[in-house]
């Protein structure tokens, strides 16, 4: 036993928070440790997230900028240095499809997947993605794989 790993005996320490208004006699009765009157002593009280006293809030202070496309489509990118990895590991063989890549949770079932170009592909692999950039593409053809599109 040191110094660095020292700890109270086990049961011996409380957690738990302090009893607050069960009486005059507990010591904490009355106000309750809350204080006298105003809002925060009530119950059912909360301030407004970003409330600064009555101030003009930061996010109203600031003015709006940008554009936010609605139309948007988020794609889930995977490399193919990642796919590399999974075929030295063995945890795919000769295709590479959307069902796979969910089982191995590296795309959720609602998203889009991408295939991009980082690293080297060294496997000849049949790829299913949504979309693949050019070198990604030109990748995979070029170790003797097969892109196709969903």
């Amino acid at each position: 036993m040191e110094l660095n790993n020292l700890k109270p005996a086990k049961g011996s320490t409380h957690k738990e928070g302090k009893r607050v208004g069960r009486g005059q006699a507990s010591g904490k009765g009355g106000t309750a440790t809350r204080g006298h009157k105003g809002a925060k002593s009530r119950s059912g009280y909360s301030k407004k997230i970003g409330f600064e006293g009555g101030q003009m809030p930061i996010q109203r202070r600031v003015p709006k900028f940008g554009f936010t496309n609605i139309n948007r489509k988020e794609y889930q990118g995977i490399n193919i240095d990642t796919l590399q990895q999974l075929v030295d590991e063995k945890k795919i063989k000769d295709t590479v499809d959307f069902e796979t890549l969910m089982s191995l949770g590296l795309a959720g079932k609602n998203e889009m997947v991408k295939i991009l170009g980082r690293g080297e592909l060294k496997a000849k692999l049949k790829v299913s993605a949504h979309k693949f950039t050019a070198s990604a593409k030109e990748a995979i053809e070029a170790a003797g794989g097969e892109v196709v599109t969903l």
